[in-house]
C-alpha cells in the first residue's frame, strides 16, 4: 500500500498565488503566469523552425507529446486497438510535436516487455499506418504536427518473454543495478554492439519510408543507449572515456545520417542521473516511507552527476555530449528528462502518490519538477543551434498551462512536454491555446496507477479518469492488486 506525501497538494489550490507562495516557501524559482493567453497572443502558440537534414522543419506550437509505452502491443510486436487509441488521442491533442509516439524496439531481445511494439520485417509495414491514423486524427483541430518514431533496446530493462521476468541485456557492470536486476554472465560484445547498430538503422529507414519527420534515438531512463553513457568500467571501444562512453550514441547518430540523410535525428537524453533509492520503512499496513538512496560506491558510475557526490548534478558532460551529436551528425532535436522510472522515481517523475513498487516522496515533488526544469534552462542557455523540449509538468496539474507559457515565454524552453498528463487529458494543449481551462476531471492527479498497472503485468493508462481503462477487467484486478501489496 502506497503511503500519502506529508506535502500540501497541488491539486487542492485554488488560486495560481498558491502555487507561486507554495514555490516561494520551498526556495524555488519558478515563473508562473497569472492568466492564459489565447490565439496567437500565446507564446505557447508560437511556431518554430528547426534546420536539419538539408531541409526546414516547422513545428506549429510549443507543445510535445512525450512517448509512452502502454504495454498493449501485440506478442509479434504490431500495435493493437488500445495503441492506435492512444495515438489517436495524440493526434487530436493539437500538441505541434509529437516525439515518438512510444518507444519501440529495434529488435525482440530488447523489449522491455512482450507486448512491446517492436520493429521487425513482419511488422514494419504497420509503422506507416499508425503515423497515418494520427495525422487523421488532427483534421478536428487542423494542426498537423511534426511526427517522430522513438527507437530502443531495453538493455538491463528487458523482459521479451514475460512481463514480470527481466532478461538483462546489459553493456557494463553497475555495482548497485546489477544487485536489483540481476546481470547477465557476459556482457553485449563489441560485435554485437555493431549488429545492434545495424538494427536500428534498419528501423530507421522504415520509419523514413513511413513518412517520419525523425527517429528518436531513446539515450535515457537506464535503458541501453543511456547506460553506456555510464560505462567507466566496460573495457574495449564502448566504454572508459568520455570518447568511448559516447561512441556508440555517436556512431548510431553518424550511421543513421549517413542512410537517411533526409530524415531529422532526436535524442531523449536523461541530463542528469542519481542513484537508486528504496523506502526507508515500511509499516504495520503496509504503507511506505520517504525514499532514500541505496548504499552506493564512489566514484559512482553516473551520467551528469558528480562520481564523488552522485546526488549532485553535473551538466558538463551533457552539454558536452550534445555540442558533439550537433556537429558531428546534425541532431538538433532533444527532449531532456532524467533519473529513471526504476530506480528513482521521484526525479524522473515526480508524483504526490508512489507507485506500489516505489517510496512515498523524500521531497515536496515540486522540488523535483524545478530541479528538471531549471536542468533544461541551464543546457538551453549554454548550447546554440538546437531546438529543446522540457519534462517534469504534470504534477503542477491545474496550473500546468500557467507555468508552460510562463518558461516559453521566458526563455527557459523551446518546448514544454506532456506524458501522464495527456493520458488522462489529451485536448489540454488545444484547450491552453484556446485560453480555456482544463476541464478539472481530466486532470492527471499522479495516482501512479498508469506506472503501477504494468508494473503488475497489466496494460499501462489512466485508471482513474480515463473511462476506457476505468470500466476495464483489469482496473478491477489492478485494485486487487494494489491492495494485496
Amino acid at each position: 500500500m502506497a503511503s500519502v506525501a506529508a506535502f500540501p497538494r497541488v491539486g487542492g489550490f485554488k488560486r495560481v498565488e498558491q502555487l507561486r507562495e507554495r514555490l516561494d516557501e520551498l526556495g524555488l524559482a519558478l515563473p508562473v503566469d497569472d492568466d492564459l493567453l489565447a490565439g496567437e497572443a500565446s507564446p505557447l502558440a508560437a511556431a518554430a523552425s528547426v534546420e536539419t537534414a538539408g531541409r526546414t522543419l516547422t513545428i506549429p506550437n510549443r507543445w510535445t507529446i512525450h512517448p509512452m509505452e502502454g504495454w498493449d502491443g501485440t506478442p509479434e510486436g504490431r500495435p493493437s486497438d488500445l495503441t492506435r487509441r492512444r495515438w489517436q488521442n495524440f493526434g487530436e491533442s493539437g500538441a505541434g510535436l509529437v516525439w515518438g509516439g512510444e518507444a519501440v524496439a529495434v529488435r525482440p531481445d530488447g523489449r522491455a516487455n512482450p507486448n512491446q511494439l517492436c520493429h521487425t520485417d513482419e511488422t514494419a509495414g504497420e509503422f506507416a499506418t499508425l503515423r497515418e491514423h494520427l495525422l487523421a486524427a488532427t483534421q478536428s483541430h487542423g494542426v498537423v504536427p511534426m511526427i517522430g518514431l522513438q527507437l530502443t533496446h531495453s538493455g538491463r530493462f528487458s523482459r521479451p518473454n514475460e512481463k514480470t521476468r527481466p532478461e538483462p541485456r546489459t553493456a557494463t557492470p553497475h555495482p548497485v543495478l546489477d544487485g536489483r536486476v540481476g546481470s547477465p554472465d557476459d556482457l553485449l560484445g563489441d560485435g554485437e554492439i555493431d549488429d545492434l547498430i545495424g538494427d536500428y538503422v534498419a528501423a530507421a529507414r522504415t520509419a523514413h519510408e513511413a513518412g517520419f519527420d525523425f527517429v528518436d534515438l531513446k539515450s535515457c531512463h537506464g535503458y541501453l543507449a543511456h547506460e553506456f553513457l555510464s560505462a567507466y568500467d566496460r573495457p574495449g571501444r564502448y566504454g572508459g572515456d568520455f570518447d568511448g562512453r559516447t561512441n556508440f550514441l555517436r556512431t548510431l547518430c553518424r550511421e543513421v545520417r549517413s542512410a537517411c540523410p533526409g530524415l531529422a535525428i532526436g535524442v531523449r537524453l536523461s541530463l542528469f542521473d542519481a542513484p537508486p533509492f528504496h523506502p526507508s520503512t515500511r509499516d504495520e499496513t503496509g504503507r511506505l516511507g520517504p525514499g532514500e538512496p541505496d548504499v552506493f560506491p564512489t566514484p559512482y558510475p553516473g551520467f551528469g552527476c558528480r562520481r564523488d557526490d552522485p546526488l549532485t548534478m553535473d551538466l558538463d558532460e551533457p552539454q558536452r555530449l550534445i555540442e558533439t551529436l550537433r556537429d558531428e551528425a546534425d541532431v538538433r532535436l532533444w527532449n531532456l528528462s532524467a533519473g529513471s522510472p526504476y530506480y528513482n522515481p521521484h526525479l524522473q517523475r515526480p508524483a504526490f502518490y508512489p507507485p506500489s513498487d516505489g517510496y512515498a516522496p523524500p521531497e515536496d515533488p515540486l522540488a523535483g519538477c524545478v530541479r528538471q526544469i531549471d536542468a533544461v534552462r541551464q543546457l538551453h542557455e549554454r548550447v546554440t543551434g538546437v531546438f529543446t523540449v522540457g519534462t517534469a509538468y504534470t504534477y503542477f496539474q491545474q496550473f500546468l498551462p500557467h507555468v508552460a507559457q510562463a518558461v516559453v515565454r521566458e526563455g527557459w524552453v523551446d518546448s514544454v512536454g506532456l506524458g501522464r498528463m495527456v493520458l488522462s487529458d489529451w485536448t489540454l494543449p488545444l484547450d491552453s491555446l484556446r485560453g480555456e481551462a482544463a476541464p478539472a476531471k481530466r486532470i492527471c492527479r499522479t495516482f501512479s496507477d498508469c506506472t503501477t498497472a504494468p508494473r503488475k503485468g497489466l496494460r499501462s493508462g489512466c485508471y482513474p479518469l480515463d473511462p476506457v481503462y476505468k470500466q476495464s477487467n483489469e482496473a478491477a484486478e489492478l485494485k486487487a492488486l494494489k491492495a494485496a501489496t
